[in-house]
């Protein structure tokens, strides 16, 4: 466990948007804990002690079906948290958490958050906003997954952990990706290499490099606007660095 950093809290951006009142009490419940990449969160089916708050760390959440296989359903960073379950009337979740970029999340015990959020201020306010924020995340995801060209819905998912990033490396293998995306290691590779080929990315052993940003937003399908002008209309901000 790690000592509370203060001056960390602000990049999460919910528990920014906290008045200094709510905050105050907020803080003091707050867990700063480091997580590498691939580490779980938790399982589908467990039961959920905490919520997280990401500051650096960007979390996967993933459908798994019987056969092992895996397709993520949404992703979470700096702009949001992992738990919603908790607040709106369950202990459990069918998903799986794991950690898709390794980082620093602030947790905080379910019996907090729950009593945090029965005060009816703005902590709770947020917590509902984001949440409806994700559901059209994951909702324009399956759309995407359905409809849209594994090219276009890498281009939205590379976007989509840019975003949550401070820097341009994306650490992540093609390997990682497929299991994202519930699609073949081959077709995630393909696709990277006609991007690279664009001069969008750079693939690198291990990881992926943003080179044209701008080429990116204008290769991929509409989700990604979707996804982030609902964003900005229900917390105040844009999740792309270009839009909103």
């Amino acid at each position: 466990m790690s000592a509370i950093n203060l001056n960390d809290a602000p990049k999460n951006y919910l528990l920014a948007a906290l008045p200094k009142d709510e905050f105050a009490r907020v803080k003091s419940r707050l867990e700063l804990v480091s997580y590498k990449l691939g580490e779980v969160l938790y399982e589908s089916g467990d039961k959920m002690d905490y919520v997280y708050f990401p500051t650096t760390a960007i979390i996967s959440m993933l459908y798994m079906m019987e056969n092992g296989t895996t397709a993520e359903i949404g992703v979470v960073g700096n702009d949001g948290l992992i738990g919603n379950a908790l607040f709106m009337g369950g202990d459990t979740t069918t998903s799986r958490a794991i950690i898709q970029s390794a980082g620093e999340l602030f947790k905080m015990k379910a019996k907090d958050v729950k009593a945090e959020f029965a005060l009816g201020g703005m902590f709770q306010q947020m917590l509902l906003r984001y949440t409806q924020a994700l559901m059209t995340q994951i909702s324009q995801t399956a759309v995407c997954n359905r409809l849209h060209s594994l090219e276009q819905q890498l281009c939205r998912w590379l976007l989509l952990s840019h975003d949550r990033l401070d820097s341009d490396n994306l650490v992540m293998t093609h390997d990682l990706i497929s299991n994202m995306l519930g699609v073949r290691r081959e077709g995630v590779t393909l696709a990277a290499q006609k991007l690279a080929k664009r001069k969008l990315i750079k693939n690198i052993r291990g990881t992926i490099l943003i080179i044209d940003r701008q080429g990116l937003e204008e290769a991929v399908c509409e989700c990604y606007e979707v996804v982030n002008t609902e964003y900005n209309r229900l917390l105040g901000r844009g999740l792309s660095r270009t839009f909103g």
